[in-house]
């Protein structure tokens, strides 16, 4: 079976539990899951949405990040989803999914995938706050 279970770029709400789900697999001793949510607040002001934009390679570079972070030996599966469109408070914008035969490779491959994604992944990030006015932010 192919290491790489999900590496998407999606309009529609994340299944975190379906990412998790994904990874998982005899040979795994750990599962690690990381999701990244919305807040509401940044830099002491008060967010009220956000909105993802992604470039159109997006999709490919998602599934590149995945394909390097499998190719760990340590690494059993990979699952990677990233949200685009309007998000609300609370909304899972980024679920990281990896499986290992032990915790330590589970967690240190989860941490450099989300941190890969967020390096490298086209996407820009804009943040609407309570008084209107909005900015964009981790533009790569």
């Amino acid at each position: 079976m192919d290491k790489v279970r999900i590496a998407a770029i999606s309009d529609q709400p994340l299944d975190v539990e379906a990412n998790s789900a994904a990874v998982r697999d005899p040979a795994g001793g750990a599962d690690v899951t990381f999701c990244g949510v919305v807040r509401d607040h940044d830099h002491g002001r008060t967010v009220v949405e956000l909105e993802y934009t992604s470039y159109p390679t997006a999709a490919a570079i998602v599934a590149e990040v995945a394909e390097e972070i499998a190719a760990d030996p340590g690494v059993i599966a990979v699952a990677v989803s990233h949200r685009v469109g309007k998000l609300k408070i609370g909304d899972v914008a980024l679920v990281a999914s990896v499986t290992a035969a032990h915790r330590k490779e589970a967690f240190d491959n989860c941490a450099r995938l989300v941190d890969e994604v967020k390096a490298r992944l086209p996407i820009w990030k804009r943040q609407v706050f309570e008084d209107g006015t909005d900015e964009w932010v981790n533009c790569p």
